[in-house]
């Protein structure tokens, strides 16, 4: 179905404004959300009232509009057979490490973490479950863009890269360098480059000679002189997690290039 508005239908309109929660906050107020989404207030309030009976949105005391817990319910089902199938192996991971550990796979320019397991140790966390990081940025995001297409790399080092903190690799002559060393090495490291006080370290899930995501641990900056102890640890589950999904039917697993 389309709307009068040239170029744009009804699920056009719907989607900016459920998008608008990824980019300008989990609580927003009508007049936010449709100027987020480009839509004439009347629109964004029939819209928004659609959304909220449905269950996609709630609205607050105060008036603001967050995401649903029925869209909350939908979302589970996404990457679903992903997430159960590499589940016990990141929970193994926690067990051998005492370390947050997580699993992502990219999709277009962010690594997007599908499951986490929260450590006990006080780490300033950056990402959550469902949550999106710049690949530049984070050692699962590194391992991912390291596994891609040249082509992918250089369009990506083309673009304007956001520096989380002070200490974010945005430089694109260093970044590639770093990506070719990545590749050969089959692990990253990151320092505060998203969240001051937490580093991190990622290897590549590998199924079927290409990468198709990454397994993480993330410590405290005091700590990261010791990271690379835990490599051991973080390839074999790798490898476990690559054995697991190569039995899952092809589409639940995303190609990457080949990890050189």
């Amino acid at each position: 179905m389309r709307t009068s508005e040239p170029g744009r239908s009804v699920a056009g309109r719907v989607l900016s404004l459920l998008e608008a929660f990824e980019t300008r906050g989990s609580a927003l107020t009508l007049t936010q959300l449709a100027e987020a989404a480009g839509l004439p207030a009347s629109t964004a309030h029939r819209l928004v009232g659609e959304l909220v009976e449905w269950g996609a949105l709630t609205r607050d005391e105060q008036g603001r509009y967050h995401v649903g817990m029925r869209l909350w319910e939908l979302s589970q089902s996404a990457d679903r057979r992903l997430r159960d199938t590499a589940r016990p192996f990141l929970q193994d991971l926690f067990s051998l490490t005492g370390e947050t550990a997580h699993l992502a796979v990219r999709v277009e320019n962010d690594a997007l973490y599908v499951d986490r397991v929260y450590g006990s140790r006080r780490v300033p966390r950056a990402s959550r479950i469902g949550g999106r990081l710049p690949l530049h940025a984070t050692a699962v995001g590194k391992v991912l863009l390291a596994g891609e297409e040249p082509w992918f790399c250089d369009a990506y080092l083309a673009r304007a890269l956001e520096a989380p903190t002070r200490r974010t690799h945005v430089d694109p002559a260093g970044l590639s360098s770093e990506l070719r060393r990545i590749a050969d090495a089959g692990h990253a490291i990151t320092a505060e480059e998203v969240r001051v006080g937490a580093s991190s370290i990622a290897v590549p899930v590998v199924v079927g000679g290409v990468v198709v995501a990454a397994i993480g641990l993330v410590v405290g900056s005091h700590d990261s002189s010791r990271m690379t102890r835990h490599l051991p640890t973080l390839h074999g589950v790798a490898d476990r997690v690559g054995t697991a999904l190569s039995h899952l039917p092809a589409g639940y697993t995303r190609p990457a290039a080949h990890f050189r």
